[in-house]
């Protein structure tokens, strides 16, 4: 008597792109140009719109925590995700860094180096997107978490006396940017690499 044919695995259900984690990314980006709005309000100087600014940028900043926990949680984790979230990560620091630079109000050095960091690292997500996706790692999400901080700071009309403490932590943010965008180069070449050995074959 032969042996019962086993039974075939179901096949996974894809994730549709259009999902709850993905439209809070997708929120990310379209709180941008409110929160640009409210900063220049005034010229920067003006206290309810400069509060309001920094609520904007705060909410926009949690949809970051939010839209990673769901897609890990409900299974929700898509390719567009792992490239969309950083890239609504991006153009919201960007925005905030370039505001706070023109306002004279952060060194433009500071914008420079940091956006330098995040060109590269999108470059290089796209330079070895055939071989794969380069997700964000915790490293990244640290540098991102320490650049929010460091942003929310400025943003605040804050005493001069919190002078210190804004260097401080813009200090630690710089340091992670520069650290993780390495790191990113190195997982770049790995990944390329790897993809062309698996290419050629044995």
């Amino acid at each position: 008597m032969p042996a019962p044919t086993p039974a075939a695995a179901p096949e996974a259900t894809p994730v549709p792109t259009l999902n709850v984690a993905n439209i809070l990314t997708l929120s990310r980006l379209a709180l941008v140009p409110l929160f640009v709005a409210a900063l220049f309000v005034g010229d920067g100087s003006d206290t309810t719109w400069r509060s309001i600014a920094t609520a904007l940028f705060a909410i926009a900043s949690l949809t970051d925590q939010i839209d990673g926990w769901v897609a890990r949680k409900y299974g929700l984790v898509t390719d567009f995700g792992k490239i969309a979230d950083p890239i609504a990560d991006k153009a919201l620091i960007g925005a905030a860094l370039v505001g706070l630079s023109i306002l004279g109000e952060l060194g433009w050095w500071v914008t420079t180096v940091i956006a330098l960091r995040e060109v590269g690292v999108t470059v290089l997500r796209f330079w070895v997107i055939r071989h794969g996706v380069i997700p964000a790692s915790r490293g990244g999400k640290a540098k991102t978490m320490a650049q929010i901080a460091a942003i929310t700071l400025y943003l605040l009309p804050l005493p001069d006396g919190a002078e210190p403490v804004r260097w401080v932590v813009l200090g630690v943010a710089l340091l992670l940017t520069v650290i993780t965008g390495l790191d990113y180069v190195l997982r770049a070449v790995k990944l390329r690499a790897a993809g062309r050995r698996a290419a050629v074959g044995p």
